[in-house]
């Protein structure tokens, strides 16, 4: 069934219904309280809220779960974020002297506007299915190397709302990691380095790391439907100039930029760049044309693009899953990072499509029918939630196991 579009004015009006029905403070309560080690991971924890009229409300706080459900239905907000856990409560941060962040998930901000240089189809807040590609790459290329290299298990992947992602690492070793620290994974996973001056942003060593190896394997996969077919990125002289001007050589350019206009789409000058790149890397070292240009490019067009600051800063707000972006009205639900390519940023179900869902459920249906389900399952966040519930239940495995080392060390001293 087809629902109409979502109208920001109507946001007052739909939030009361999301906040009352739908949003779920018992999940979110479980995930933030880390089961309770220490205890005073959620009563310390820094939340946000913007209210009507862009107010800002920060260094909001909450004992448990019971307070925080109060005052998220009293004050409706139109954005949470979520910051640190801080040496005392945030709402007392004015009558301590020292008001510290402990501790905080790993986390990572990407957004569609900073791909705007490598895109054709979209610009802007603007979305649509050929560029959210790039953000498929981007969660495959992550995930991965979050895992693999850094050991975490524990990642919550969730749509933004309106044109990016967010990714929370919550195993206990990230939350405490510092900001060098934090600074050091950033630094890490940082390949595209440079502003819109610099052409050329990628520069690897003669021998690439396993990681980059492993990026550049899946960047590489995506390539050619994403660069060549969905943003045709070398159909017109601006575009494949910009291409071009990732080759060192002037000359190398000079002789391409002739050949350009003689090929038929974007795969055949890509074709004819490649080869070139590759016949001089072998044959004539006076170019000066490194082994991994073409990886390079690659990279640079394909490669997750980071903001890095996010991840260094241990104080940075971010924000949160399952609150509504108000331009789209759309929640900002978790979804699977291994079918990260069947995400549909566009099927996100938005407050009015919500409301809808529930009254359709619950037509014609006696109380105790209407009553026996949680609200969500009757609406299409239901999916979102089977994904929030399933990284609930593994992470629980590692809260009772710091609850079980925690009970040990006092019966030690």
């Amino acid at each position: 069934m087809s629902y109409p579009d979502f109208e920001p004015d109507s946001l007052p009006d739909l939030l009361p219904f999301y906040y009352n029905r739908l949003f779920p403070y018992e999940q979110y309560y479980r995930w933030l309280s880390y089961g309770g080690v220490p205890k005073t991971c959620f009563p310390y924890r820094e939340f946000s809220f913007t209210i009507a009229d862009d107010i800002y409300l920060r260094y909001q706080s909450f004992k448990d779960q019971e307070e925080m459900e109060k005052e998220i239905k009293k004050h409706k907000p139109h954005k949470i974020d979520i910051g640190a856990v801080y040496s005392f409560r945030p709402k007392d941060h004015r009558t301590v002297s020292v008001f510290t962040p402990m501790e905080k998930e790993l986390v990572f901000d990407i957004d569609m506007t900073d791909y705007d240089e490598v895109r054709t189809c979209c610009e802007g807040a603007e979305i649509c299915n050929k560029c959210w590609k790039f953000m498929t790459v981007a969660v495959k290329i992550l995930d991965a190397a979050l895992r693999e290299d850094f050991g975490y298990q524990h990642i919550l992947w969730v749509y933004s709302g309106r044109r990016g992602v967010h990714c929370w690492v919550c195993d206990a070793k990230a939350r405490a990691l510092s900001q060098a620290a934090r600074s050091a994974v950033a630094e890490y996973l940082q390949l595209i380095r440079g502003g819109e001056t610099l052409s050329k942003k990628v520069n690897l060593h003669s021998k690439l790391h396993p990681s980059v190896k492993r990026a550049l394997n899946i960047a590489r996969s995506y390539f050619e439907e994403i660069i060549l077919e969905d943003q045709d990125f070398l159909s017109t002289p601006e575009l494949w100039g910009k291409t071009l001007a990732m080759i060192p050589d002037a000359g190398v350019r000079e002789a391409l930029e002739k050949t350009m206009p003689k090929c038929a789409n974007s795969k055949q000058r890509w074709n004819t760049i490649e080869a070139e790149i590759n016949r001089i890397t072998k044959s004539d070292f006076k170019k000066g044309i490194k082994p991994n240009l073409v990886a390079e490019i690659i990279l640079q067009l394909v490669y997750p693009r980071l903001d890095i600051h996010v991840t260094k800063g241990l104080n940075h707000l971010l924000k949160s899953p399952f609150c509504v972006h108000p331009k789209t009205g759309r929640v900002c639900v978790c979804f699977d990072p291994l079918k990260a390519e069947s995400f549909d940023p566009l099927a996100v179900p938005h407050l009015g499509q919500l409301e809808k869902e529930v009254s359709e459920y619950d037509a014609g249906k006696k109380d105790e029918e209407r009553n026996a389900i949680a609200e969500y399952k009757k609406t299409s966040m239901k999916q979102s939630m089977a994904v929030f519930e399933s990284f609930l239940n593994k992470l629980a495995k590692e809260n009772a196991k710091r609850r079980l080392e925690e009970s040990d060390l006092k019966k030690t001293f």
